[in-house]
């Protein structure tokens, strides 16, 4: 079972190939994905926490036709069956999980969590999500991980869609930690501890938009911090290398399917407070 798990967390060199085939052939009509769209977006004025996250009230996918929309018969005919269109049964995720499918359904981000607000909220995406969220698992005062799709306007992305490259989300981890405990640069140190940041759109041997890094901020202070640790990252590369990693707005949080939230741990590695062993991302 796991080696199957396995293979179907990778993209086949057959969906990969016929994903660009397609793209180079379409006019992606993908307004909210637009660099003019992107940048209004994130120029909005940010206020306190409290109305923070108010301000992606209107946010919404593009009235436009969408990625998945213009790919999904295409998938459906090369696989031989509906399963790209298949949708995720998120009456089957633990904690965190329903709430945050509620938010991301209401295009919410949220602060701190709704069962027990005084744990606030990160996000981060560093390539595959599986080792990321091991990393965080392991860091006292991490209370809840979950893995699944942000940064993209499409709802209720599934795994198969987003490696196919047909929609905007990328992978990444969704981090429920308390501030008693530990502070967002201690998240901030195991991101950059994992990643690197000058690689574009991938890491390790996952590449594509889809494994794009990131760190997506979901309060004023956070936003502060994450750009004070951003100027120092720089300092240790040469100008010649430029910074990769995306520094943005988080938006909602699609969570992905049950088998795929703590895959490592489940698999046997330690995700114990505290723990140095290194991550094994595939088993």
């Amino acid at each position: 079972d796991g080696e199957e798990a396995v293979k179907a967390k990778k993209c086949t060199p057959r969906i990969a190939a016929a994903t660009a085939a397609a793209a180079s052939s379409t006019t992606l009509a993908f307004t909210a994905s637009s660099p003019s769209a992107r940048r209004a977006f994130a120029s909005r004025a940010i206020g306190p926490a409290s109305s923070y996250a108010a301000r992606f009230k209107n946010y919404h996918a593009p009235r436009q036709l969408g990625l998945n929309m213009i790919f999904g018969k295409f998938f459906r005919d090369i696989s031989g069956g509906g399963a790209f269109a298949a949708g995720i049964d998120y009456s089957e995720l633990d904690h965190p999980g329903q709430e945050l499918v509620k938010a991301a359904e209401e295009n919410r981000v949220l602060v701190t969590s709704a069962e027990n607000p005084k744990l606030s909220v990160a996000t981060f995406a560093g390539g595959c999500f599986w080792g990321l969220e091991l990393a965080y698992q392991r860091v006292p005062g991490v209370v809840h991980t979950a893995v699944g799709y942000t940064q993209g306007p499409e709802k209720g992305p599934t795994y198969t869609q987003v490696c196919a490259g047909a929609t905007g989300h990328t992978e990444a981890i969704i981090v429920y930690y308390d501030p008693s405990e530990t502070g967002y640069d201690t998240l901030l140190d195991t991101f950059f501890g994992r990643v690197d940041p000058t690689t574009a759109n991938g890491q390790g041997n996952d590449f594509g938009r889809q494994y794009r890094t990131g760190v997506y901020f979901h309060t004023e202070e956070q936003e502060n911090a994450a750009r004070t640790r951003f100027g120092e990252e720089k300092l240790l590369y040469s100008s010649k290398t430029p910074i990769a990693t995306e520094l943005k707005a988080a938006m909602p949080f699609w969570p992905a399917e049950k088998y795929r939230q703590q895959y490592l741990s489940k698999g046997g590695q330690n995700a114990e407070k505290g723990a140095t062993e290194t991550v094994r991302c595939y088993g």
